[in-house]
């Protein structure tokens, strides 16, 4: 067997660091594998890196590439060009990316035309809604790795579609929820606390356990850049925070867009929304389990939220995470649909689902270093 096989994990963005994490711990048991982290810096600063690296216990990266916010096209030719010299330097066996960000399709397209096997973690995922860049980013990435590792069987039905060869192929379950079940004993220990938010000290957040007040993350284009859609949200959340508080870590690319509409005073006039910047991975998961639902337009969420049974409320029209709708606690839904639907969690009637122990078991990092221990050997 070979030793000392250079694999570059690349990490870019805040989705991908939960499901680095793992399986960063579960590779370095094994003196098989060198490994090379690389940040790309897509997500740099503090409430959206610094604190996720710490809170997961992921090492500091090997090397940053920097390279900072900026479009799609700027920020991935960026990535590109600053990848292809490390991958040069580094002369590596294999690069491993992750989820469907710019560092992602980046990255492995750089590997890809040096002739570097690559792996794609997450791989077969389809909104088929090629408006969302995350899609586009996902398919190009599928189209050109060696290697594809999914998370659950319908992503290998996807993939076989679309011409992949099926002993490349490689079902062994959701990161994401490795580390959630890693680190939920060490939130559920974190004092709730109102620090992180501008709520009075009244808020039946002091006793979460209670699953009196909701949550919510917002921030795809389709949601907050047209200001009479973000203006009709705005509107309908005071309706929802009328009937309970609702915990709003806001991203910076939504408060943006509410100062660049002028919608500032209206959103501030919200009394029961409690209002923080991007929270850390500890503090959020503290706050995500002890919630009455879940109003959202991400996507790795949908997971954690049918792991944990939690009514996750989908603001879009369309998932590449079709289980969660499936068998899950997740639905999707339109702005006129919030109010109807968190009544509905009012009254005890909220989607509730299940997960399948075949990839949410919290066991995925280790069979994927079994499959990359048979690929390399």
């Amino acid at each position: 067997m070979r030793s000392n096989v250079k694999i570059i994990l690349v990490a870019g963005a805040r989705p991908n660091f939960m499901k680095i994490a793992p399986l960063m711990r579960e590779m370095k048991k094994n003196k098989f594998f060198k490994i090379v982290l690389v940040h790309t810096g897509q997500h740099y600063d503090e409430e959206m890196s610094e604190k996720f690296f710490r809170q997961l216990n992921i090492p500091e990266p090997d090397i940053n590439l920097e390279v900072g916010s900026a479009s799609h096209a700027v920020q991935t030719a960026r990535i590109m060009l600053r990848f292809e010299k490390v991958c040069v330097d580094e002369n590596p066996d294999a690069v491993l990316v992750i989820g469907d960000v710019n560092s992602t399709v980046a990255c492995i397209l750089v590997a890809s035309k040096l002739n570097i096997k690559t792996i794609h973690y997450e791989a077969g995922f389809r909104s088929y809604d090629r408006r969302m860049p995350e899609e586009i980013n996902r398919i190009v990435a599928d189209s050109v790795c060696d290697y594809c590792f999914t998370t659950s069987p319908d992503a290998d039905e996807i993939l076989i579609r679309e011409g992949k060869n099926v002993n490349n192929i490689f079902m062994c379950g959701d990161l994401m929820i490795d580390s959630l079940t890693d680190y939920l004993k060490v939130a559920t220990e974190l004092e709730p606390t109102l620090k992180l938010l501008n709520g009075e000290s009244t808020s039946p957040l002091k006793d979460p356990g209670k699953k009196k007040f909701g949550l919510m993350t917002l921030h795809r284009p389709s949601n907050v850049d047209d200001k009479v859609h973000l203006q009709n949200l705005l509107n309908t959340i005071g309706l929802i925070t009328e009937k309970l508080p609702v915990v709003f870590p806001i991203h910076p690319r939504t408060l943006k867009k509410i100062n660049e509409f002028g919608l500032r005073k209206e959103f501030d006039s919200l009394k029961g929304l409690l209002v923080s910047g991007p929270l850390g991975y500890l503090e959020f998961i503290s706050l995500l389990k002890d919630s009455m639902f879940l109003l959202t337009d991400s996507g790795g969420i949908q997971e954690e939220t049918t792991w944990l049974n939690i009514p996750c409320l989908t603001l879009r029209e369309n998932t590449e995470r079709r289980l969660t709708i499936l068998n899950g606690s997740n639905k999707l839904i339109t702005i006129t649909d919030i109010e109807k639907e968190v009544d509905l969690v009012l009254r005890g009637k909220g989607k509730t689902g299940k997960v399948s122990p075949k990839y949410s078991d919290g066991k995925s990092a280790g069979r994927i270093v079994e499959k990359l221990l048979k690929i390399f050997k």
